[in-house]
């Protein structure tokens, strides 16, 4: 595995790497300084992303852990609460950033077998004004979660809920075009495949949201947050506070519209590509999933078959099925349940060679 050309990395639609056309874009950016908000192409991208998802404005920022966390901080104050998914990026995956960094509280909830909350139990978790609980201000929801792509009426429920009891809300869209896209390939009312329509949509429920270029969009860095100015003049100041504030960002900026204008479409690709190697490791034994909706597929490994492949064919017990892969070039991660993820830099053949190899691990 010496040739990076011949590595299939399916561990995330984060390992992009920018294509020729985004390199010349990026390269040919008017270029100022964002700190003085006077950088032509982060002014540009902040502006389209803004006027796209029907938001006042929106803010730059290095990363989508970021964008969701100026968001907390602009939404709630010190002793504050935010409601979110027992398995959201923003509670789980961001190192705690709201409540170290915040002093915010999360408050989370189970997830229903579809990635969503059940609006009973989020309902129940909203305090009363009582000066013993913190104040819930705050609910969070991610869509896509796992690849899933949150059912709309569940969506609108959920953020009147929210509104009904006084609290904001906020949407980690980290991949909202792949949901967008999929929801313009099943929708059948007259806007046909208009993934920007939906995806506008989505974003109309909600206060605030953040949206990442860096995923399936292909761009090298870079997410915005989108709200009303006055959230957004908020968030700016935190994203001073938290070291985001960048000058010459337009290089990275640059590279990010351009995946917002040309890299949308292209995710049916992506989506095509997970069903593709769903479908090909269909009847394994020992191995179940369900039908990937966007970009990822979670593959469910059997204890034994995994204990069973470990001593027989994986190299003795320090190897995993994922190390097994590595060594033949293909890439994800996991344990008992694989992660794989499609994205721009996999093609058809690619994902066909990776089926090949996952079944020859599997014995079959």
């Amino acid at each position: 595995m010496t040739n990076l050309n011949d590595v299939i990395d399916l561990r995330s639609d984060t390992v992009t790497r920018p294509t020729a056309a985004m390199r010349d874009a990026m390269f040919a950016a008017p270029l100022g300084d964002d700190v003085f908000g006077d950088d032509p192409s982060v002014n540009a991208l902040q502006a389209r992303i803004a006027e796209l998802l029907g938001k006042e404005a929106a803010l730059f920022m290095p990363s989508g852990t970021q964008s969701n966390l100026c968001a907390l901080m602009s939404h709630c104050q010190r002793g504050d609460e935010y409601i979110a998914g027992q398995l959201a990026h923003c509670y789980r995956w961001e190192a705690g950033g709201g409540a170290v960094l915040g002093s915010i509280q999360p408050q989370p909830v189970a997830h229903q077998p579809d990635g969503t909350l059940a609006l009973a139990e989020i309902e129940s978790c909203i305090k009363p004004d009582d000066p013993h609980m913190a104040r819930t201000r705050l609910l969070c929801i991610e869509n896509t979660f796992g690849g899933a792509v949150m059912p709309r009426p569940w969506l609108r429920e959920a953020t009147a809920l929210a509104r009904r009891h006084g609290l904001g809300t906020h949407l980690d869209g980290a991949r909202l075009f792949n949901a967008a896209v999929a929801l313009a390939d099943a929708n059948a009312d007259g806007r046909g495949r208009d993934a920007y329509a939906h995806a506008r949509e989505i974003a109309e429920a909600f206060d605030s949201v953040s949206v990442c270029f860096s995923k399936g969009l292909g761009a090298p860095v870079g997410s915005c947050l989108v709200g009303s100015g006055e959230l957004i003049g908020r968030a700016r100041r935190v994203r001073k506070m938290a070291g985001g504030g960048m000058r010459q960002a337009g290089l990275l900026a640059a590279g990010a519209l351009h995946a917002l204008e040309h890299h949308v479409e292209r995710l049916r690709d992506d989506h095509a590509n997970a069903r593709r190697l769903a479908a090909g490791l269909e009847g394994l034994p020992g191995v179940s999933f369900a039908a990937p909706h966007t970009n990822i597929l979670f593959v469910e490994l059997a204890p034994e078959l995994v204990r069973a492949r470990t001593a027989a064919r994986w190299g003795g017990a320090h190897e995993s099925l994922v190390d097994h892969l590595r060594a033949r070039g293909v890439l994800c991660t996991g344990l008992y349940k694989l992660r794989f993820v499609t994205h721009l830099d996999v093609d058809a053949a690619q994902v066909d060679r990776a089926i090949d190899e996952i079944r020859r691990a599997l014995g079959s």
